[in-house]
This record gives C-alpha cells, sequence and structure tokens, in this order.
C-alpha cells in the first residue's frame, strides 16, 4: 500500500523535534510493506541542517516553501492508498490538509496525525471556524503522539470518527548505548529547543538546580538559548544532531527531560527524549507527568521529579553505580514493550481496518 506523508521534515531534525518520531514509525511500516512518499517543505533552514540523506525505505520529496508548491504537491495525493497530513508542518498547514483531503480518491483512507494534540486542540477549541474543525468530518482518522484518553475523547467531541495514540517508541536502528564523549561528559545533560511553554519548567527543573549545585556540570543541548541568562556552572553547546544524541545521552551522570507545558498538564505525552535516553540506557529523570507508568517504573527505571528540588537531591544521591542499575533496566523495559516494530504492528492493523472500512463506504 503506497502512503503519502505531508510532515515538517523527515531529514533534519532542526527545530523539528518529530523528526526521529517519523523515522522511527515509518521505517517500522516500510518494513511491514508500505510504500512511503515524504513530502517536505524547503523551509526553516532545515535542508541545510540535515541529520540523514533521504533513506532506502522512503522517498522525500522536498519542495520549496511557496503557496504555488504546497498546493502542487497536494494533487499527488491522489495516486496513495493512505493520505496523511501531519500538524505542524509550518507552512500552509491548512492548505495542505484541505488539499490532501480534496484530492484523495474515493476509497483512499485520510488521516490527520496531530504530533502536538494538546497545543493542537487548545487552538481548535478557541477557533469555531478553525480548518481542522471544518476537515474532521472528511477524515477518517487521527492519529496522534500521545496524550492518551484525555486527547482521544477530546478529538471524538470535536467530531472525530475516531482517534488513536501511536506512542513514541525506541528506535533500536538509531538509538543505543554508545562510548562516552569527552564533549558530553557532566553531571546533568538536558535537550531541547527554547519553546515559549516550557521556558518557565526548563528553569525550574534545570537551571534553578544548577544554580543549587555549583559544583556540578551542567550541559545544555539545542537552539535558541543563546541570550537566556545561565549559571556559570551550564554549558550551552547549541543544535545537537540526532548522530550525537547517543553519546549527549551516555556520557553525564544523568540526563533530564522536561515535558512542555500543554503535554505536562494532558499527560500520557513521552517525549522522544525519554526513549532516546532509555534506549541508551542513561539514567533519566524526568518531570513528572500521569501515565509515566505505563513506559517507565519509577525509582526502578527512571527518576522523577517533581520540582527542581527533587532534581537537586537525586543528583546529590545518585552514584555512577546506581545511574547504571536504572539506566539498564530502563533500556530492557524499552526493548520488551515499546519500540518502533510494536507500534507499527498496531498501526498496521489500524490501518488495514480502516482502509477496508473505507473502501466499503465507497467502492471504486
Amino acid at each position: 500500500m503506497k502512503i503519502a506523508f505531508y510532515g515538517s521534515s523527515l531529514l533534519s531534525s532542526y527545530w523539528n523535534g518529530a523528526a526521529t518520531y517519523y523515522r522511527g514509525i515509518l521505517r517500522a511500516l516500510a518494513g511491514r510493506g508500505y510504500d512511503i512518499i515524504f513530502y517536505e517543505s524547503d523551509a526553516f533552514d532545515r535542508q541545510s541542517h540535515r541529520d540523514i540523506e533521504p533513506p532506502l525505505w522512503a522517498k522525500v520529496v522536498v519542495y520549496p516553501a511557496t503557496e504555488r508548491d504546497a498546493r502542487r504537491v497536494t494533487l499527488e495525493a491522489s495516486m496513495a492508498d493512505i493520505v496523511v497530513k501531519a500538524s505542524g508542518v509550518g507552512v500552509f498547514d491548512d492548505l495542505l490538509l484541505e488539499g490532501v483531503v480534496a484530492a484523495a480518491r474515493p476509497g483512499v483512507l485520510r488521516i490527520f496525525w496531530d504530533v502536538d494534540a494538546p497545543a493542537t486542540l487548545a487552538e481548535v477549541r478557541a477557533a469555531p471556524d478553525h480548518p481542522l474543525r471544518r476537515a474532521l468530518g472528511s477524515l477518517d482518522l487521527v492519529l496522534t503522539y500521545g496524550g492518551g484518553q484525555p486527547v482521544i475523547d477530546a478529538y471524538r467531541r470535536l467530531g472525530a470518527r475516531d482517534c488513536q495514540p501511536i506512542y513514541n517508541a525506541l528506535d533500536v536502528t538509531t538509538h543505543h548505548p554508545a562510548q562516552t564523549h569527552a564533549e558530553f561528559v557532566g553531571d546533568l545533560n538536558f535537550l531541547a529547543n527554547r519553546l515559549p511553554d516550557r521556558e518557565a519548567r526548563v528553569e525550574r527543573f534545570f537551571l534553578e538546580p544548577a544554580t543549587k549545585l555549583p559544583q556540578c556540570t551542567f550541559l545544555l543541548g539545542g537552539s535558541g538559548w543563546e541570550d537566556k541568562a545561565m549559571p556559570a556552572n551550564v554549558r550551552r553547546i547549541g543544535h545537537v544532531g540526532t548522530a550525537d544524541h547517543n553519546a549527549f545521552n551516555c556520557s553525564p551522570m544523568a540526563v533530564l527531560n522536561v515535558a512542555r507545558d500543554s503535554m505536562a498538564d494532558v499527560g500520557f505525552s513521552p517525549a522522544t527524549r525519554v526513549f532516546e535516553a532509555a534506549g541508551a540506557a542513561a539514567c533519566l529523570i524526568t518531570d513528572a507527568w500521569e501515565g509515566l507508568e505505563l513506559f517507565l517504573t519509577p525509582d526502578e527505571e527512571v527518576l522523577v521529579a517533581r520540582d527542581g528540588q527533587d532534581v537537586v537531591e537525586h543528583l546529590r544521591a545518585l552514584t555512577p553505580e546506581r545511574a547504571r542499575q536504572i539506566g539498564a533496566a530502563a533500556l530492557q523495559r524499552m526493548l520488551r514493550e515499546h519500540t518502533y516494530d510494536r507500534r507499527a504492528a498496531k498501526l498496521d492493523q489500524i490501518l488495514r481496518r480502516e482502509l477496508a472500512v473505507r473502501r466499503e463506504r465507497s467502492p471504486a
């Protein structure tokens, strides 16, 4: 079956946290026989910051970030069996959604894939004439990056026929234990782009602990932090390409995950970083959010912090041996339950079932 997928970028993680999610799930689907074409715009300087070249398991079409070219690529949805418009493309999102829905042939499965459901839902609720609200009646399925039952219920209330979460997972071909790298050695490493709805939480869970632990080394990776005031023991290294994520996670005593405001509020939305760190057998400290236990067991496979003081206490108590134990347990949990192969098996069942229903409704 052929999938036409319109997303932010498969080739670049630059200002694009969904890249590794797309790669993991789409590569696993390709392994199950799906023929994938990924459409991404040449926007936000992503193409000059590629992490990977076009892979063998998907065809990638990079189109100019113009309205005319966006309209042109939506017409190619007519050649697919399954059409996916992802959230957060960043340019011409509404045009792409309306265009691919209109271009899809009868019997084609039309999907909206939301990689930031809490933020999307807040935006739609505030706008009665939002294009997504209008399109939901023409869509067969909404898939989400996470969010659990609260997001499923919210989408159904808005008129979605069905909503299914396809959670982040471990991509075993990409994330795994690695050698330490001197550039990334420290006590606590944190990797995230600077975003308005996460910055206050970063201050609480990362910068305040750094202030209270001046003898420790804190390493901050990600874009946008250049002009942010930092304690002297925080070292900024800017964008970290995906090829360096394993070393970034394996080199320090521990790594930190901080959810964005909306995802922390809704819960059931583990970030890509959670699976990357666990897959590298890193000792992960995460802020608390509902549903965490579905993925990792607190105090055994992950350390949970309710606030910055908890981060401080974890770091004071942590020893290299304890950190290794937690990281090893997290890796084993990931390999047992949370790989992209497992996610793809579930998604394959959903797609085949929904496609059969769609074709019954709209016979060729």
